[in-house]
């Protein structure tokens, strides 16, 4: 079965300002003393990608 997912302005680019740890963090690297990085990192990019997609 192939199936096509359509993103609307799936070619825009956008600009998240994250931090050498957060970046780390979205790749699985895990920071034991501070497991809140990737939950930052991904709300980061969360709300980015909120913002694209509703303007």
């Amino acid at each position: 079965m192939n199936s096509q997912v359509k993103v609307p302005k799936g070619d825009e680019k956008i600009t998240i300002e994250l931090t050498v740890k957060e970046a780390i963090a979205l790749t699985g690297v895990r920071f034991n003393g501070e497991p809140q990085l990737k939950r930052a990192a991904t709300k980061k990019l969360m709300e980015q990608l909120d913002q694209t997609a509703l303007h």
